[in-house]
């Protein structure tokens, strides 16, 4: 496949500022510690080479704890956060529900497109992601599933498009 680049989102690139805060919240019920959490690690090892990684938390899959380290954060002028874990169909997967119910914006590319390159890796169940993102009071919200092979993939589509983002979102 062929693609071209865009003039436009060069341009906006090259505009953006590298000086983007980011944090990584974990949820899972059954990891309390940043040495078992593999996916918080390899998110925190990606992007602390080029931006700033403000807070790390593990938190359990409950929607109040996840609102308030959102609210935190946000407070913190936190540009991007970054969640994993929580984004699946068991019950306890609170993920998707509750920051969705927070988006004013919802950038629906993100899931799409982490959808359709987990196919290309693990086939149809990739169906059982629900990864997604949005945009809540001029921060970026990416919730992606907790897997390791989920995160690098996610991570992959996303990286290097956070200056664009950001640029985006924070405009006047």
């Amino acid at each position: 496949m062929r693609t071209m680049k865009s003039k436009t989102a060069e341009k906006h690139k090259q505009e953006s500022s590298d000086k983007i805060n980011c944090a990584i919240i974990t949820l899972s019920d059954s990891r309390s510690s940043k040495e078992d959490d593999e996916s918080g690690k390899y998110i925190f090892d990606l992007i602390e080479n080029d931006y700033t990684v403000k807070s790390w938390e593990i938190i359990p899959d409950e929607k109040e704890n996840l609102t308030d380290e959102i609210e935190k954060l946000i407070s913190d002028d936190v540009d991007v956060i970054l969640t994993n874990g929580g984004t699946g169909l068991s019950p306890r997967d609170i993920t998707v529900e509750t920051v969705e119910l927070l988006f004013e914006k919802k950038i629906d590319g993100f899931g799409e497109l982490f959808r359709a390159k987990s196919y290309e890796e693990i086939g149809s169940a990739a169906l059982l992601s629900r990864a997604t993102a949005g945009v809540y009071k001029k921060t970026i919200i990416f919730s992606m599933p907790g897997s390791p092979n989920a995160v690098k993939t996610a991570m992959d589509i996303i990286v290097d498009e956070l200056p664009h983002f950001v640029h985006h979102v924070q405009k006047k």
